[in-house]
């Protein structure tokens, strides 16, 4: 019973034979299908079967628990609530962990700064105490994996999301409309996400606690290259090596909750499988089961193109080599400083003929690895391509694109992606990035796009290629070039958008170069 007065209904397995057993606490988000009692089943009596008890509770209105649902805002109070539940139990010893991803990982992050009855170890997948990053980006919106979430979350049941009905609600204007248009009803906590861009009271409530650093027992976080929830995983990581408390990294070739397809090759790392079997080796050590279990690697990340794991000692990478490419003339991406005058690179942005989504990190089976357009397909994308590259390179860890740029309009958005084009010409996403934010007519800015992280070798022979645009769409909304809020415009206009280059111009890409 939550403190308003409300029934959360869990499932229980115990381990036989045994009176009192420490506890691995699961609360899920999903609603009471055959397959979702026959999933959590599976995974219940496989931690049973190790000595633990495990519990499986619904949050706020899901999984045959009473109240409402409304995504992420009651997960501080129930959380809590359960713990004081738990602790109270004949059978539960005292020794709790929290296992989860995605809004299972956000039932975690809500309560991991508790210390009284609170769990002693945490693994959370493919999710940060930061929702709102995820959701504004660059200061972007996340329209396609906010509507996603919302067309497969929401009234009474899941839903599976046609993806016509999502790319029609899409586009529709204002944004705020784009759940009516798609779902044929509002759905209120789409029209929040979409509203409350910035740090709000809403966002402080949905987060439930104050920071990663206020974590109070150790955390085992997974995450994936194309997952949209790693840029602010990541910087949770950052906060916890500020504090006392343990912590270990994985980074897997994982979009969200599936691994990735790479094309020509086959990546032997089932995310289901990846998502369970480091907790046992976890919770046995911070739980004490088993003999207590062996350490894990402090960081394990998954190189793309090689294909394989591999433990290393932080993150970044001690050893990185932050290597800046530079945009030059003729659509070149070049390691030599250009020598040339300053010169500029021209296109028109129409947010009525956005430039079209092509994978990336988002919700849904979209995302991932897409093979790109053709440079010259669109007439509102610059692309600057390297030279062969004579080694292979490796490129671990966060990548950004520092330009200089201009605008005829009062706010417009800037789009950035890194491609690797393999010696047989297939053209791969590797990260990208959106910033949007307001400018001064006609007058050069120096920006920077965050592009997120990637672990990948290049092989010998490769090239790269950075492509600048204005649009990502759906993945995120249209700057609609007006100034006003992108959420609710009705109108567009048209922006006439510079690139600038040059000697003494700052208009590069930073690679995070791994020696080898």
């Amino acid at each position: 019973m939550t403190r308003d007065g409300v029934t959360l209904s869990a499932d229980l397995h115990r381990p036989v034979g045994v009176s009192r057993a420490p506890t691995i606490l699961v609360r899920i988000p999903f609603t009471n299908t055959l397959f979702n009692q026959l999933r959590s089943d599976v995974i219940s009596r496989f931690w049973a079967a190790r000595g633990y008890n495990v519990v499986v509770q619904g949050t706020r209105g899901r999984y045959r628990s009473g109240g409402a649902f409304e995504p992420l805002v009651h997960e501080r109070d129930d959380g809590i609530a359960t713990l004081h539940w738990l602790s109270a139990q004949p059978w539960h010893d005292g020794r709790l962990a929290m296992w989860g991803g995605s809004a299972f990982g956000h039932t975690q992050w809500s309560i991991s700064d508790q210390t009284s009855a609170a769990p002693d170890a945490y693994f959370v997948q493919i999710a940060s105490s930061r929702f709102r990053d995820a959701f504004h980006p660059g200061g972007a919106f996340a329209l396609e994996t906010a509507l996603y979430w919302s067309l497969n979350s929401h009234g009474a049941r899941d839903r599976k999301v046609d993806y016509r009905q999502l790319d029609r609600g899409a586009r529709a204007l204002p944004v705020f409309e784009a759940d009516r248009v798609a779902a044929g009803v509002e759905i209120p906590f789409f029209d929040l996400w979409a509203k409350e861009a910035s740090d709000s009271d809403y966002w402080h409530r949905a987060n439930g606690m104050p920071d990663a650093h206020a974590a109070a027992a150790p955390m085992l976080l997974l995450g994936g290259w194309y997952d949209p929830f790693l840029p602010s995983m990541l910087q949770d990581w950052a906060a916890l090596q500020g504090g006392s408390i343990e912590s270990s990294l994985i980074i897997g070739p994982f979009a969200h909750a599936r691994t990735i397809e790479w094309p020509g090759a086959k990546i032997d790392a089932p995310y289901r499988k990846e998502s369970v079997a480091p907790a046992l080796r976890w919770f046995d050590r911070h739980l004490g089961v088993a003999g207590g279990g062996r350490d894990l690697p402090r960081v394990r990340i998954f190189i793309l193109g090689e294909n394989q794991w591999r433990s290393e000692n932080e993150w970044p990478l001690a050893r990185t080599v932050y290597t800046p490419f530079y945009l030059t003339e003729g659509g070149k991406l070049d390691r030599e400083e250009p020598m040339g005058p300053p010169a500029e690179d021209r296109y028109t942005y129409d947010p009525g003929y956005p430039t079209p989504t092509a994978g990336g990190a988002m919700l849904g089976k979209r995302a991932g690895v897409v093979m790109q357009p053709s440079i010259g397909a669109r007439a509102d994308v610059l692309s600057y391509v390297s030279a062969p590259l004579a080694d292979a390179l490796e490129v671990t860890g966060p990548v950004k694109a520092l330009l200089t740029v201009s605008t005829d309009a009062p706010s417009t958005d800037f789009t950035a992606k890194l491609i690797l084009i393999r010696p047989d010409g297939v053209a791969l996403n590797l990260a990208d990035g959106v910033l949007r934010r307001t400018y001064e007519p006609d007058v050069r800015a120096q920006i920077e796009i965050d592009m997120g992280a990637i672990g990948v070798l290049a092989p010998a022979g490769a090239k790269l290629r950075l492509d600048i645009s204005s649009s990502n769409f759906p993945r995120f909304d249209r700057n609609p070039n007006t100034g006003e809020s992108a959420e609710a415009a009705t109108r567009f206009r048209i922006a006439r958008q510079t690139l600038w280059r040059g000697r003494g111009i700052r208009s590069y890409l930073v690679l995070p170069v791994i020696p080898r």
